[in-house]
């Protein structure tokens, strides 16, 4: 990866300010960037849609750490900054481990992943980060520190989930456990009326569930299962499942795209690495330029929540490719959106139209504002910094974290002045 491809986003709509980009191959020379810098960012594997990674001093990409350790005894595994997900399931399957959980997408750097609360999909199921148990920070010094949960205690709560304001993390350690296969199902059909009467049910299922729709009409076009099974199993794919049918063949979750970009389905078993995610780690996931939104809610007030967003359907139809709903279990984690609540997680997948997505959003924003709606901190979102402030109560405690291991702000940039420092005179990031 070079510079240029460096210069935007996965998705195109933004590109970097960076004065100047590296690609330091060891540790060391992160730590000797980091102490002769004046300001100084990472980006990981560019899925952000928005300026939380985008600095105008030196862009660190870290790709090129690329260790994993397997410690089976501690049943952990350290992984440096520039794993994606993809590579570490492959690494840990074959050596008989797992993760509890994975995103969407395989692509995806475990780091990065990690300090924007990315999650996966499950009632009893937390976010990625909730795996993490210790982390290398190069602070602005260019001193390396090992952070745990073991030695730190509730402070590393605040460390893990960091935006990346904290310093540079060089690698993390993550809990283990035995690998084990998964099945993939999809129906097709599911009428809202239904899915907002048995909402529970749907979701504890399987283990993990997604909902897709469109919100033009009162149904849920897919829902797809992952269900834990005994690698080889040949039960029968169930043909309905409260009342949606199964699909006759592999699906894609934007109708009319090739399935052949997604996990396997028909029920067929596989290992949790080629069945948790929705994408192939060998294709473009998605549609590849869109926009993306996220919004988090309670889970005891999901149905009112999902009817909110119905009632809005027509006003985004033009812009929106597909929307995924999803539950996550609630976690420790200072600046995680399922802070201390199980959640229901909205996903919008938008057309890459920044300026007609912004648009739209406030409206989107303040029908789930009555919910206390949490956005994901690296997507598109509208929300001005004092409702953010509001939606998290120890966002003044992580300001405390920032101001002792970055007093000089080498690690701020637009995003985190405006919205974890309430900055004015910030537009849109």
């Amino acid at each position: 990866m070079d510079a240029t491809t460096l210069q935007t986003n996965w998705a195109g709509n933004l590109t970097y300010r960076a004065s100047a980009w590296r690609r330091p191959g060891s540790v060391a020379e992160v730590q000797d960037l980091v102490a002769c810098s004046e300001r100084i960012g990472v980006i990981g594997t560019r899925h952000s849609f928005n300026g939380l990674a985008d600095t105008g001093g030196v862009m660190l990409s870290l790709e090129r750490l690329g260790g994993m350790v397997l410690d089976g005894q501690a049943g952990t595994v350290t992984v440096e900054a520039g794993v994606r997900y993809g590579e570490l399931g492959e690494f840990l399957h074959r050596q008989g481990h797992a993760l509890h959980n994975l995103a969407s997408l395989p692509h995806i750097s475990v780091v990065g992943a990690c300090m924007t609360a990315t999650h996966g999909s499950g009632d009893r199921l937390p976010c990625l980060a909730a795996a993490v148990t210790a982390l290398d920070l190069v602070t602005a010094g260019g001193e390396l520190l090992t952070l745990s949960r073991e030695e730190h205690g509730e402070a590393f709560a605040g460390m893990v989930v960091s935006l990346g304001a904290l310093g540079v993390v060089t690698r993390m350690t993550l809990a283990l456990e035995e690998t084990y296969h998964v099945r993939q199902e999809v129906y097709e059909h599911l009428p809202f009326p239904t899915a907002e009467v048995h909402l529970a049910a749907l979701f504890a299922a399987a283990e993990s569930v997604s909902l897709f729709t469109d919100w033009q009409e009162p149904r849920f076009h897919q829902v797809w299962l992952k269900r834990r099974v005994a690698a080889g199993s040949t039960a029968p794919l169930p043909t309905t499942h409260f009342g949606a049918t199964a699909a006759l063949a592999d699906c894609h979750p934007l109708p009319g795209l090739p399935a052949a970009h997604c996990t396997p389905q028909q029920g067929v078993p596989g290992p949790w690495h080629e069945r948790l995610p929705h994408f192939r780690l060998d294709h473009t996931p998605s549609q590849g330029e869109e926009l993306q939104s996220e919004y988090f809610v309670p889970r005891a007030q999901a149905a009112a929540a999902l009817r909110a967003v119905l009632a809005l359907g027509n006003q985004f139809a033009s812009l929106l490719l597909v929307s995924e709903v999803r539950t996550v279990a609630a976690d420790d984690l200072w600046l995680s959106p399922a802070y201390r609540r199980d959640s229901l997680a909205l996903h919008f997948t938008w057309r890459r139209d920044e300026r007609a997505v912004r648009a739209v959003l406030p409206a989107l924003e303040e029908a789930l504002a009555p919910f206390g709606a949490r956005p994901h901190w690296g997507k598109v979102f509208t929300l001005s910094p004092a409702h953010l402030t509001a939606l998290y109560e120890r966002l003044p405690d992580f300001r405390q974290l920032l101001e002792r291991h970055d007093p000089g702000g080498k690690f701020r940039n637009p995003f985190l002045n405006r919205y974890i420092f309430g900055e004015a005179g910030v537009g849109p990031v």
